[in-house]
């Protein structure tokens, strides 16, 4: 009987010197029989950009839709939403208004098609960038955004603004933008608190710097709005902070987590509250994820923790700051697993993260047992590699 060797690749340490290194397998994850139920999952979902598109960084954003949409539908096969057209997708890095309605567009036909929960992003990204906007300019845009996702059949997800973070002189101009555009809205909708080292431009959101007078305003805001908001994803890497705002909520509007750092005990809970999920880190990790709330479903507390604890470490590689380029990585496992035929990025920012972290993340996808198959993922690392010159 012949006994085929394990692939195997010479990868770069900090120090400078070369590590041979041979993947192990991949771990068993199956996709759920059955609808997931015990939380909601979102997975926030990168793009696949035309290789061959011109302008390239500076150009337009030129998508290849196949791959795009395949992604997606990887997805759903997981029993995960997906959230659409959101930072993970290079909104506000790349990805311009009139490419995100057209993805927008198309994903949810797709969803429709395939019976999958779709969410999408609802900015203010059409307003020039960089120029001041008015609180009415700011409250236009948003309803512009939120009114297309729902003509299309889509939930939305009313993401932080740039624009809104720059205008405001107080919460009271949150509060009016926020209370304007919610009342223009069809289906309770999601809210979005981006943090600071996610979009240093966000600085300040809600009308102040400290993080509790922040909440405050928050939490006044979806009490008042309750019926319209099906909950608030957090992105502020504090779970604490994220503890204390969830028992905060009005009844049945959900917390969201969208800390890519601590969601295990997050949507574990406290055994009085657990947080749902829209995270980009389950782009990269939608099997792992997908197992462990299978997990949860059957009751399973300890499944649940054993099929997330290997990913956390490669989730803290994946973001650590600078946080924003985190997409590199996520786009980078795409590449490996085969979901996608070049490393490329909109606006160029494959280049945004050394090759020295791009090893971290293959041997950390491997311990976590994400990479699906290990023969493509050497063969495509070894590429990458050759490109900056390492075993050419």
């Amino acid at each position: 009987m012949t006994v085929t060797a394990a692939p195997r690749l010479e990868l770069p340490r900090p120090d400078g010197t070369l590590e041979t290194y041979a993947p192990g397998e991949p771990a068993a994850f199956e996709p759920p029989a059955a609808p997931l139920r015990s939380r909601v999952f979102y997975a926030a979902a990168h793009v696949v950009c035309d290789p061959l598109a011109p302008g390239d960084p500076g150009g337009a954003a030129r998508l290849d839709w196949e791959a795009t949409l395949a992604y997606r539908r990887h997805l759903w096969r997981w029993g995960l939403g997906v959230a659409e057209a959101m930072d993970t997708a290079q909104r506000g890095m790349g990805l311009d208004w009139d490419t995100a309605r057209e993805l927008i567009r198309r994903s949810v036909a797709e969803a429709r098609a395939a019976g999958g929960e779709i969410a999408c992003g609802a900015g203010t990204d059409q307003l020039p960038a960089g120029r001041p906007a008015s609180l009415d300019a700011i409250r236009d845009a948003y309803v512009e955004q939120l009114d297309y996702i729902e003509g299309q059949g889509g939930r939305a997800v009313i993401m932080a603004s740039r624009a809104l973070a720059a205008a405001a002189r107080s919460p009271d101009d949150y509060r009016s933008v926020y209370d304007s555009v919610l009342a223009q809205a069809q289906r309770p909708v999601i809210l979005h608190w981006l943090g600071e080292q996610f979009d240093p431009h966000l600085t300040g959101y809600w009308g102040a710097r400290d993080l509790d007078e922040a909440a405050e305003t928050v939490l006044a805001l979806i009490a008042d709005n309750a019926e319209r908001i099906d909950g608030i994803k957090t992105s502020l890497l504090d779970a604490d902070r994220e503890r204390v705002l969830r028992r905060g909520l009005a009844p049945g509007v959900r917390l969201y987590t969208g800390d890519d750092l601590n969601y295990p005990e997050l949507i574990g809970g406290d055994g009085e509250r657990a947080s749902d999920a829209l995270l980009g880190v389950f782009d990269a990790i939608a099997p792992a994820a997908s197992a462990a709330l299978q997990a949860l479903d059957a009751g399973d507390h300890a499944g649940f923790e054993e099929r997330l604890a290997p990913t956390v470490p490669l989730a803290h590689r994946l973001f650590e700051p600078p946080t924003p380029s985190y997409k590199t990585g996520i786009v980078f496992l795409a590449y490996l697993g085969g979901h996608q035929r070049h490393f490329r990025m909109v606006g160029g920012l494959e280049s945004a993260r050394s090759v020295l972290h791009l090893s971290d993340v293959f041997r950390l996808a491997d311990r976590a047992g994400l990479l699906r198959d290990p023969e493509l993922a050497v063969e495509r690392m070894r590429r990458v590699l050759a490109l900056a010159g390492v075993g050419a």
